[in-house]
């Protein structure tokens, strides 16, 4: 069971964007950082255990090329082995800044190239796999930046081709250390996933047909797929091979949101029907395959949840984000 804790007031609303929620747990300093978009600027807060605002900084976009200020897609922390990366996306290229948002390390503008004017420019969908950044884009290409241990010397090692359409989601998860481990897998609009092995250069291990609606939202737990869709559903693949293992019709509306609690195995899905669920991963031990069972809703009244992630990794506590909501919503375990 779950309850309501202190809610942590925001400047203005969330933008109605997938994913539009990054939490970023500092053990060390008893904080935890949070991470919303709302149009033009990423809005970054800073609270005590107990929900107490402690600091926010504001984020704008980059201007590049144009008239208009550019919106923002995505704000997301990356855990690296050696250092921590804010990185913010948008309609004109890829920003990464220090952990707190203070310096600006990397501009990376997106080359629309011969694009047609009536169609949208922008990057979304960001993960970390060891010492790369990825990032994905309008075009269906994955950007694969090489992180130094320090310093700005930040280099795009490698543009991979998977996807067709625009993608919308990246996950990764720490390598195993077998050869053959998948560690990444990208969405995208069309639904297709691409699981990928990530390396010096990445490869691509299988491909998961989409089947005609979004994948707003994937994550990826010790080599299962979790890929939550515009139809409401959650599945659950093998990463390796592809094979399904597990169809829920988890939500009543488009899934806007997908996370995982790595430590315990749990998995929070949130959707446009108001709802957030939280499911228990675990693998059979007779078959090997993965078994999910439900363990707690939470409905957000009157709200379109565009945000929702655990705030540590064992998931005792998640927070909620919503369009039209000038707050960030906290539960907690009982």
């Amino acid at each position: 069971m779950f309850r309501r804790e202190r809610s942590i007031p925001l400047r203005c609303s969330a933008a109605a964007l997938c994913n539009n929620l990054s939490v970023l747990q500092v053990p060390s300093r008893n904080l935890t950082h949070f991470g919303v978009v709302h149009g033009p600027s990423a809005q970054l807060l800073s609270a005590a255990p107990e929900g107490v605002p402690l600091a926010q900084r504001q984020l704008h976009a980059k201007e590049g090329a144009g008239v208009n200020p550019p919106l923002i897609t995505q704000v997301h922390w990356c855990v690296l082995p050696f250092r921590v990366l804010l990185v913010l996306t948008s309609h004109r290229g890829i920003q990464m800044y220090e952990s707190d948002g203070s310096v600006m390390v990397y501009w990376h503008a997106l080359d629309s190239g011969d694009v047609s004017p009536v169609q949208a420019v922008f990057a979304r969908g960001i993960a970390s796999s060891g010492h790369f950044i990825c990032v994905g884009t309008w075009s269906g290409r994955v950007l694969v930046f090489d992180i130094p241990a320090k310093g700005p010397n930040i280099v795009l090692s490698e543009e991979l081709a998977g996807h067709q359409t625009s993608v919308t989601d990246i996950a990764t998860e720490p390598a195993q250390g077998q050869d053959c481990m998948a560690d990444m897998v990208t969405a995208d609009d069309s639904g297709l996933l691409c699981v990928w092995r990530s390396g010096p250069e990445f490869k691509l291990m299988t491909q998961i047909p989409g089947f005609g609606v979004p994948c707003p939202s994937v994550q990826l737990w010790h080599g299962t797929v979790a890929a939550g869709y515009g139809d409401g559903q959650v599945r659950l693949y093998e990463a390796s091979t592809g094979t399904l293992h597990v169809q829920i019709s988890a939500h009543a509306r488009a899934i806007c949101a997908l996370d995982l609690a790595p430590e315990v195995g749990k998995l929070l899905s949130a959707a446009e029907d108001t709802f957030v669920h939280i499911w228990k991963l675990s693998r059979s031990p007779k078959s090997g395959h993965t078994e999910v069972e439900h363990c707690h809703a939470e409905c957000v009244p009157d709200t379109q949840v565009c945000g929702a992630r655990f705030c540590d990794p064992a998931g005792s506590s998640f927070a909620v984000t919503g369009y039209d909501l000038a707050e960030i919503l906290r539960f907690s375990s009982v």
